[in-house]
């Protein structure tokens, strides 16, 4: 047998066929087809284990690699991502999974062209990482490998149904001439095949999810009249400045960052909260238990942690809900616990100081945001609301589990990389208007912006253009500590050039704002927020 007659790689056992092989371009074609079908059907598969309620979240391999992803990328990387993409972080996470699946998928391919065993040996290798992904997720288990395997087997079988069709007889015959077409077109069937049934199974999958059951789930929501509702006249205080951002924000502009890489699906009849741990009863409640229970109506101003200095990451809405007080109270915390362990139902987990949330402050536990149900993004049906500490100690979303323990005993997502297991926030003002490098007309300019120490209050706000003194601004009422308030000042902008703009804001103790410039890490930013303008002759 000469070289050319003998099977390299492909069907063992067919000596007398050889392989007529794709270019390299249908060859990264085949592995992204592959690829493809693998996770369509995979996913296909999730939705509607999860729709019937036979598998868990972990049961999509996407998702399960993307939490991974998120769990094991460095500090200083996740703080790039949210400094560059700031609420796009999770479309960025995506589009380099997306990317790095496709750089994958074409490897294959190219390698499946000449070495199809070596292909499949890959390919296992990478249905072994995936599924190690989906066992680690919380509340996984063996059940939510079965669209993964299946999705892998089907991926497996294109890939043996293009190996078979580069097959021809290797004896010159005339009917060979037309062997070369033949196997073409049976390649092209095979590829337009798969892409279309994984295309099929990837949009089937996006329409199956419980998601419509969670939206469904909201709409049904009826809200309580809240027992105990704050009376603000939030029109009577804003101030009236093009461009400054509004004193309420809007539910569908408020900020999100969080470590979920697909929102949670939860329903308001598969809702429960368990708090135990260092208590005297441990107990369990359903939505509508809560719904049963007094109902407290608050405005409460939110920041993240990962703002830094004149950021946006700060909202301000109203909340309903139940104090949070009351229901530890119910399960009664046993001397010697200094802290609450809450965990959201994908596995986040933080620790808040048990103080914070029972020291008469309005820590809330919210099924309500600016008079709806929480948005799904926002953590419906239902998270946590705390005035005063960073989001990342105390905000947490689709919360299902609250452990009364201790500091010393425990540690949360991001404690354990490094953050502050204490994050009061700081005092903190930024410049909305006018914009960075702005260039004005000479006349009365208003400079204004925002300011908030939630829990404290805002004092004062004061202004310095260029090096001159610090001037005092006029702020927006102040409804209550845990809100945070507008501010203007009348810049005679008169001298032409460039100047630079600053501000600072002073708490309800007296405290002035540090221009010590810090990053977010361990404990949130702190320094001045500036804008340099220009002032036209």
């Amino acid at each position: 047998m000469t070289t050319s007659e003998r099977v390299p790689t492909g069907e063992p056992g067919v000596a007398s066929q050889t392989p007529w092989h794709e270019g390299r371009l249908g060859a990264a074609a085949t592995g992204v087809v592959a690829v493809a079908l693998a996770l369509g059907i995979a996913e296909l598969l999730s939705a509607l284990g999860r729709w019937v309620g036979v598998l868990g979240a972990s049961s999509s391999p996407i998702v399960a690699l993307g939490q991974t992803f998120i769990q094991f990328t460095p500090e200083w990387l996740k703080e790039l991502a949210i400094r560059t993409f700031g609420e796009h972080d999770k479309d960025a996470l995506t589009a380099g999974m997306l990317l790095t699946v496709l750089i994958v998928a074409i490897g294959i391919g190219l390698i499946h062209r000449t070495r199809p065993r070596v292909a499949f040996v890959v390919t296992l290798g990478l249905l072994v990482v995936a599924g190690a992904a989906v066992l680690t997720r919380p509340g996984a288990d063996a059940l939510d490998l079965i669209p993964l395997a299946v999705g892998g087997l089907v991926g497996v079988a294109f890939l043996i149904a293009v190996a078979r069709s580069r097959l021809r007889p290797a004896t010159p015959t005339a009917a060979d001439d037309s062997a070369k077409p033949t196997d073409r077109r049976r390649f092209l069937s095979l590829l337009a095949g798969g892409a279309l049934v994984a295309a099929a199974a990837g949009g089937l999958a996006r329409l199956i999810p419980s998601a419509a059951q969670v939206a469904e789930s909201r709409l049904r929501v009826t809200l309580p009249t809240a027992a105990d509702q704050q009376r603000l006249d939030v029109d009577g205080t804003v101030l009236p400045v093009a461009g400054l951002t509004p004193f309420v924000t809007a539910n569908a502009d408020f900020y999100r960052v969080d470590t979920a890489y697909a929102v949670p699906a939860l329903t308001t009849d598969t809702w429960q909260l368990r708090i135990h741990g260092a208590v005297d009863r441990e107990i369990t409640l359903t939505f509508d238990d809560l719904l049963a229970m007094p109902a407290v109506e608050r405005m409460i101003t939110l920041t993240c942690v990962s703002n830094e200095v004149g950021g946006k990451l700060a909202g301000n809405a109203r909340w309903q809900g139940v104090r949070l007080a009351d229901l530890l109270e119910m399960a009664g915390p046993q001397g010697g616990s200094d802290c609450v362990l809450s965990t959201s139902a994908d596995g986040f987990t933080v620790t808040t100081p048990l103080a914070a949330l029972t020291d008469g402050r309005d820590a809330l536990l919210a099924y309500a945001m600016n008079g709806e149900p929480l948005p799904v993004e926002h953590g419906f049906p239902v998270r946590m609301v705390v005035p005063g500490l960073y989001g990342y100690v105390s905000a947490t979303k689709w919360v299902v589990d609250l452990e009364i323990t201790r500091f010393a005993d425990v540690t949360a997502y991001w404690t354990q990389r490094g953050w502050s297991p204490q994050a009061p926030i700081k005092t903190a003002s930024r410049i909305d208007v006018p914009a960075g490098f702005a260039r004005l007309t000479p006349g009365t300019v208003a400079v204004a912006g925002m300011a908030w120490a939630q829990h404290r209050g805002i004092r004062g706000v004061q202004v310095q253009i260029d090096d001159g003194p610090w001037q005092d601004a006029t702020l927006s009422g102040e409804l209550t500590t845990d809100i945070w308030r507008q501010w203007s000042f009348p810049w005679a902008a008169t001298d032409p050039g460039i100047h630079t703009i600053r501000c600072r804001a002073v708490d309800a103790d007296g405290m002035v704002q540090t221009d010590q410039v810090q990053g977010v890490m361990p404990d949130g930013s702190t320094g001045l927020d500036s804008r340099q303008v220009t002032v036209t002759a």
